[in-house]
């Protein structure tokens, strides 16, 4: 995911906040170059089905298929190419049903960036749409047929450099095959399919593509946040220490394989606290440059999304940097929803401290 040797493992991959209930009029900051920040004990469990991770060759040196796997039932799939050849090409994800019966594949949440050369803006625009939602839309795959599962990739020309990322929830009634593949632009995508190879992935360590258990995690405190104690806490995510990386298998070669950084991985995260005032919620990149959003649902109720960063697209260049995500009452219910955006390093920390 053109990785560079730095403390963090980055990944190739303005805005406002909204409708947040107790949110001031002037956004609190939090000052963390000079505060101690205590690190929460949480407990980590993993649910959810299949995670299929597409992104290598992340930089598609030629036409082919980058990732495939056949799944059934409950699936994320998470995929990052960048046209890197010297032509136009086309980025497309096609089912295939090899079963005697009718494939149903009803996608429920989803976003797509690109085709473009910012790639941070990419990633953030799919964690946009990924955590505000979308129509439920339903994908029919007649017995020994196949269809596109994002139509509108069908017709769009990616130039070269250019990034294409995507992050799709679909369940499925019967076993499909899903492709990922790179192709001519002019070229019959099921033709194109029949015989299109497996592309070797990027030489190197970092084999990002599989087929991964459990795309979702859950994130609970092992004890509320007290103002009284911590002052400022953090929770950490995607660090492969206090949050382990996910492992699984690339399904074109039977290779074992991990996801460095959780990409496609979705975190829900439980912040407990005491009833004892108001505390604010922030995220604080570790790993340097960060652009994504985060959804909130505060009290059952309120639920918004807001930009991290929200005034630019990016930040991240020290460690001290923030973005407010909001501020709520001591005892109430809040939860935030948080995935790693591609093109952002990490890891990255949620950070809590009182309010007056």
């Amino acid at each position: 995911m053109g990785w560079s040797r730095i403390s963090v493992l980055p990944i190739m991959m303005a805005v406002v906040l909204q409708g947040t209930a107790l949110a001031a009029t002037v956004q609190p900051t939090v000052n963390l170059k000079d505060a101690h920040v205590d690190e929460l004990a949480v407990k980590v469990s993993s649910y959810g089905g299949k995670l299929l991770l597409s992104d290598s060759p992340e930089t598609v040196p030629a036409d082919g298929i980058m990732y495939q796997d056949v799944v059934k039932g409950d699936t994320r799939l998470f995929f990052h190419h960048v046209n890197g050849t010297t032509q136009p090409k086309k980025i497309v994800v096609l089912l295939e049903n090899a079963t005697d019966e009718f494939a149903h594949v009803t996608v429920s949440r989803y976003g797509l960036g690109g085709p473009s050369e910012d790639y941070l803006e990419v990633g953030k625009k799919v964690q946009r749409d990924y955590v505000e939602g979308g129509e439920v839309y339903l994908v029919e795959v007649p017995s020994g047929e196949s269809r596109s599962l994002i139509s509108s990739l069908d017709t769009t020309v990616v130039k070269p450099n250019m990034l294409v990322n995507g992050m799709f929830d679909f369940s499925t009634d019967q076993p499909v095959r899903v492709k990922v593949m790179m192709m001519p632009v002019d070229a019959d995508i099921q033709a194109f399919a029949a015989t299109a190879k497996v592309l070797p992935p990027d030489a190197g360590q970092y084999r990002l593509r599989g087929t991964f258990e459990g795309k979702d995690r859950l994130v609970v405190p092992q004890q509320p946040y007290d103002a009284n104690l911590h002052r400022v806490a953090g929770i950490t995510l995607a660090d492969n220490k206090l949050d382990p990386y996910v492992t699984g298998i690339d399904a074109t070669d039977g290779t074992h394989t991990t996801n460095y950084g959780n990409y496609g991985i979705v975190y829900k995260v439980f912040m407990s606290s005491m009833a004892n005032g108001k505390m604010s919620c922030y995220l604080n990149p570790q790993g340097g440059q960060y652009a994504g959003w985060i959804g909130a649902e505060y009290r059952h109720q309120d639920e918004y999304a807001v930009a991290t960063p929200a005034n630019q697209t990016s930040f991240g260049t020290t460690t001290d940097e923030s973005a407010y995500i909001g501020t709520y009452e001591g005892g109430k219910s809040v939860w935030l929803t948080f995935s790693p955006p591609g093109a952002s390093n990490l890891p990255i920390r949620f950070v809590i401290e009182p309010t007056k």
